[in-house]
C-alpha cells in the first residue's frame, strides 16, 4: 500500500489507564481522524495493498446520505436521501506493549451490515446499525508495523427504515489496549437502591482471564461525590480460572445519598480497580446516582417517592443537516431546549441512541425510555420510489431478527444500564400495527369484539398469527431481565385492542398505548393490574387531558420533541415537521403552547394569523405582526395564567378573557395597527407575565444572537443568526440568501434553517434563512482563533470570534 505518512497514527497506550471509553475496560483512545471513505465498492478495498491515496479523507463520527443529492425518486421515508455501498480505510501502527498485550476495536454505531476487516482479514459482521459493538484484533495485529482497518458498510436497502438513519460509521470509534486479564465489555454494572436514608449501590462486575493460568485477582470499587469525596469502598477476591471468566458482587453504603432527580441530577463516580499480585491490571470509572422510581396501576410513576406525571417527547436520532453524526454538545442544546419548555422524559424512537445522548440525560436531569426495534420477525410496508406511489416495499431490518435480536438487545441493555436516566427498556414499537404484517380474527370488527367496524380490510389468514407477538415478547423480556433485573420492560401498542387477544401485553411490565387514549379507562376496568401511559401521542388537549384527569396513566410521549428527516410527506418535504422545536433547534409555537401546558411558573406567549373559520383555534401561530391595516387578525394566547389581556402600544385592544378549559388557548380578533403588541398574563387580577410582539420593517443587517466564548479542539460551535431591521427588531418574513464563511481552523458542517420545504444543499456555506433565522454548526480543529462571517447582498454583515484552546 501507498501510504501518506499524515495518516498513519502512532498509538502510545500506557500503563497508567488515563481514558476510558464506553466500552467500559482497558485504555481508550478515540480513532475519529483521518479516514478515507469512498461511496463505492470493490472486494480489493480490504487489501492492505490497496492504493486509497485518492479517496476523500473524513472525520468521524461520518454521515455520507445527509451530504448527498435529494431527489423525488427516493424514499420518502428516509428523507428523499440516498444510502449506497461505501468503504471506510485507516492506517495505523500500535507499538508492543509488554503489560497490555489485548487490543479492540470499539465501534458506537455503524449504519448498517457492517463489516470490519484488518489487514484483508475478515474480524467481524454487524447488521444492526444501531447497537454499539467491539472486535479482538490481537490476533491479527502487526505491532510496530502499518495495519489498515477497512470497514464495508451496506445501506443499498436505503428505504431499509419508515424514518431517516443515515448512512456510515457515523458515531465515534475507539482503539482499547488491555491486559489480558480485565474487565468484561460493558462488565460493571451499578444499581441503587434507597432504603430510608441509606443508599445502597449493588455492584456486579464480570471479569476476563486471557492468560495460560488461574489467577487470584482483587477487585475494590470505590464511590465519589460528585466533588471527589470517597463516601464508600468495598473489595472483593476471587481466583478465576485460566481462560473463563468470573465475577464478584458487592454493595456499598452511604448515608444521606444525594439523590438523581429531574431538579438535581446528582451523580457520583465508581471506580473499578482490578489487582493481579498487587499490581493494577484494569480500571474504569462509571457514572452512577441514587433514586427511586415505583410503579402503580392506580396511581401511577413516582419519582424518589414523588408521584409524577411523565411529560415526554419521542425522539429520532437525527439532526437536520447532521443527519445522524450528532455531537454531544448538540444534544446537550437541544435536550436543554426541550427541558425548557417542561419536558422532563424522552422515549428513543425506536432504536437505541448514541453513548453520548444518555449521558446527556443523566447529567441534566431527564428520564428515557430505551427503545430497540421498530421490526420484529417480518417487514412493515414502506414507500421505496417517493411518497405513495406504486406498491409499498419490504426492505427493512426483519430479515437479521431471528439470529441477531437476542444477542442486540443483549447488547443494548448490558451497554445502557448503568444510565440513571433510564426507567425502561421497549422492545418494540409498534409491531402489532394491524394487518401490517399481523393479522387476528378480532380485526373482522363487531359488537363483541370492541371493534366498530373491520380494520385494513378485517381479518387475514394469510398474514402472520398475532398469538406469535406473546411469544416473541416473552423470549424478549427473558433477555432485558436476565440482564437488568431492576427496570421494567415496555413497548409502544399501536394495536391494543388486537394485542390484548394476545400475550403480548402480559409479557410487559408497563405497557404504552400508541395513539389509543379512548381504551386507557375501558382497560384498566379490564384489566386492573396492567400499568398504563401513553407510549405515543399526539399534540391535542384532549390527549394531555386523558393523562391529568386519569391518576392511573402516568405520562405521554408526544410525537415528537423535534422535526425529524424521513416519514416525509409529497415532495418537497425533508421529514416530518409535527415537532415542539424545529430542526435548527428553534422552539416553534406548538412548542409554547406545550409549555403553557407544562411549566409551572408563570408563562405566556401571543401569535397571529388571519383566520378563516370562527373555530380554528391554531396551536401553531408564529410571533408576526405586520399585515394590511385594518385586517383583521386573529391574536391567540397559549399560557398558565388564569386570566389575559391584550394590548397595542399601550393601549387596551382585548378584554381580559379567562383561560379557555376547552381549547387551552385564548383569542381576540382585532384589527391590524403597526407598532408593539403585548399579551398579559394575570394571576389573581395581577400582572405575572408578558409577551410582545413588534411590527418589523425590511431586514438591513445580521445579528449573531448565540454563539461560543471558546471551545476545545474537537468541539462544535453553533453560531445563530437573526435578520433584524433598522429598529433591531427580528423579521420573521425574511429569507435572504445568507453565506457563511470561516476563518481560522474551523470547519463548516453545514447550515440549518429549519424549513421543511426547502429541497437545496444545507452543507454548503449558503443557505436561505428561514423566520429570519439560521444556525451554522462549526467544528473547532485546531487551537487558535476562528472568524465567522455572515453576509448578504442586501444586508450588513456580521461576524464573531471563537477561541479554541
Amino acid at each position: 500500500m501507498k501510504v501518506n505518512n499524515n495518516l498513519l497514527i502512532l498509538i502510545f497506550l500506557s500503563v497508567s489507564i488515563s481514558g476510558f471509553a464506553q466500552l467500559g475496560f482497558g485504555d481508550a483512545k478515540l480513532i475519529n481522524d483521518d479516514w478515507k471513505f469512498s461511496l463505492s465498492d470493490q472486494e480489493a478495498y480490504k487489501e492492505p495493498t490497496f492504493d486509497d491515496r485518492k479517496w476523500e479523507q473524513v472525520q468521524l463520527p461520518h454521515d455520507w446520505s445527509v451530504r448527498q443529492q435529494l431527489s423525488p425518486s427516493l424514499a420518502s421515508g428516509t428523507g428523499y436521501l440516498p444510502g449506497g455501498i461505501a468503504w471506510y480505510r485507516k492506517s495505523l501502527i500500535v507499538p508492543k506493549n509488554n503489560t497490555q498485550e489485548k487490543v479492540y476495536i470499539y465501534f458506537e454505531g455503524v449504519y448498517n451490515r457492517s463489516e470490519v476487516y484488518l489487514n484483508g482479514l475478515l474480524i467481524g459482521k454487524r447488521p444492526n446499525g444501531y447497537i454499539s459493538f467491539a472486535y479482538d484484533l490481537t490476533p491479527y495485529i502487526k505491532y510496530g508495523q502499518e495495519n489498515v482497518i477497512s470497514v464495508r458498510v451496506d445501506h443499498s436497502q436505503d428505504a431499509d427504515s419508515r424514518w431517516y438513519t443515515g448512512s456510515g460509521i457515523y458515531r465515534d470509534v475507539w482503539l482499547v489496549q488491555s491486559n489480558s486479564i480485565h474487565i468484561d465489555q460493558w462488565g460493571v454494572f451499578a444499581h441503587p437502591e434507597v432504603k430510608g436514608n441509606t443508599g445502597i449501590l449493588h455492584i456486579n462486575v464480570d471479569l476476563v482471564n486471557e492468560e495460560d493460568e488461574s489467577t487470584q485477582l482483587m477487585v475494590s470499587n470505590e464511590l465519589y461525590s460528585d466533588t471527589g469525596k470517597l463516601v464508600g469502598k468495598s473489595t472483593n477476591k476471587l481466583n478465576v480460572a485460566a481462560g473463563t471468566q468470573g465475577s464478584v458482587k458487592s454493595k456499598i453504603k452511604i448515608k444521606s445519598p444525594k439523590l438523581w432527580g429531574l431538579e438535581t441530577p446528582e451523580l457520583y463516580d465508581l471506580k473499578t480497580t482490578v489487582y493481579a499480585n498487587g499490581r493494577i491490571v484494569d480500571q474504569t470509572t462509571t457514572k452512577t446516582g441514587f433514586r427511586t422510581f415505583s410503579f402503580d396501576p392506580d396511581k401511577g410513576f413516582a419519582l424518589n417517592g414523588q408521584n409524577m406525571k411523565m411529560k415526554g417527547v419521542c425522539l429520532h436520532h437525527d439532526a437536520g443537516v447532521l443527519g445522524s453524526a450528532v455531537p454531544k454538545s448538540v444534544w446537550r442544546s437541544r435536550l436543554l431546549t426541550l427541558k425548557s419548555i417542561g419536558v422532563n422524559a424522552v422515549r428513543t424512537s425506536h432504536n437505541p441512541q448514541s453513548p453520548d445522548f444518555y449521558e446527556v440525560c443523566d447529567e441534566i436531569g431527564l428520564l428515557v425510555i430505551d427503545e430497540a426495534y421498530d421490526e420484529w420477525v417480518y417487514p412493515k410496508r414502506k414507500w421505496i420510489k417517493g411518497w405513495n406511489v406504486g406498491q409499498p416495499g419490504f426492505q427493512g431490518s426483519y430479515d437479521i431478527f431471528k439470529e441477531w435480536a437476542e444477542k442486540d438487545l443483549e447488547d443494548l441493555v448490558r451497554r445502557d444500564r448503568n444510565h440513571v436516566s433510564v426507567f425502561a427498556w421497549s422492545i418494540g414499537n409498534e409491531v402489532d400495527y394491524p394487518n401490517d404484517p399481523y393479522s387476528h380474527p378480532v380485526l373482522n370488527g363487531g359488537k363483541d369484539t370492541g371493534f366498530q367496524q373491520p380494520i385494513f380490510g378485517g381479518y387475514n389468514p394469510k398474514a402472520p398469527d398475532a398469538k406469535q407477538l406473546g411469544e416473541i415478547a416473552k423470549r424478549l423480556a427473558i433477555v432485558v431481565r436476565k440482564f437488568d433485573p431492576s427496570r421494567p420492560v415496555t413497548a409502544g401498542l399501536a394495536g391494543v385492542a388486537m394485542s390484548n387477544e394476545t400475550d403480548y401485553p402480559g409479557a410487559l411490565d408497563i405497557a404504552g398505548y400508541n395513539y389509543t387514549e379512548s381504551k386507557y379507562k375501558a382497560d384498566h376496568k379490564k384489566y386492573p393490574d396492567r400499568i398504563i401511559y401513553g407510549s405515543e401521542n399526539g399534540q391535542s388537549l384532549e390527549a394531555w387531558k386523558a393523562v391529568v384527569d386519569n391518576d392511573f396513566v402516568f405520562g405521554q410521549f408526544l410525537w415528537t420533541g423535534f422535526d425529524y428527516l424521513g416519514e416525509s410527506g409529497a415532495w418537497p418535504s425533508r421529514g416530518f415537521y409535527t415537532g415542539l422545536v424545529d430542526f435548527a433547534g428553534n422552539i416553534k409555537p406548538r412548542g409554547y403552547f406545550r409549555e403553557s401546558l407544562w411549566k409551572d411558573e408563570p408563562f405566556i406567549y401571543a401569535g397571529t394569523y388571519i383566520s378563516r373559520r370562527d373555530d380554528w383555534l391554531s396551536i401553531d401561530a408564529w410571533p408576526l405582526w405586520n399585515y394590511k391595516n385594518g385586517q383583521k387578525v386573529r391574536v391567540v394566547c397559549y399560557t398558565n395564567t388564569s386570566h389575559a389581556r391584550l394590548e397595542l402600544n399601550g393601549e387596551l385592544v382585548g378584554q381580559t378573557k379567562p383561560y379557555d378549559e376547552n381549547s387551552g388557548v385564548i383569542h381576540w380578533d382585532i384589527p391590524y395597527a403597526p407598532g408593539k403588541l403585548e399579551v398579559v398574563g394575570l394571576t389573581q387580577g395581577k400582572e405575572t407575565a408578558r409577551y410582545a410582539i413588534k411590527t418589523s420593517d425590511r431586514a438591513v443587517s445580521i445579528k449573531v444572537v448565540e454563539s461560543n466564548d471558546n471551545l476545545q479542539v474537537g468541539d462544535v460551535a453553533q453560531v445563530r443568526i437573526q435578520l433584524v431591521d433598522q429598529n433591531n427588531v427580528p423579521v420573521m418574513m425574511s429569507d435572504e440568501m445568507i453565506t457563511c464563511k470561516i476563518e481560522g481552523p474551523g470547519r463548516l458542517l453545514g447550515l440549518e434553517a429549519g424549513n421543511n420545504s426547502d429541497m437545496t444543499d444545507y452543507t454548503d456555506n449558503k443557505h436561505r434563512a428561514f423566520h429570519g433565522r439560521l444556525l451554522s454548526y462549526i467544528k473547532a480543529e485546531n487551537k487558535g482563533s476562528i472568524k465567522i462571517i455572515f453576509s448578504s447582498p442586501w444586508l450588513e454583515p456580521v461576524s464573531t470570534t471563537i477561541k479554541v484552546e
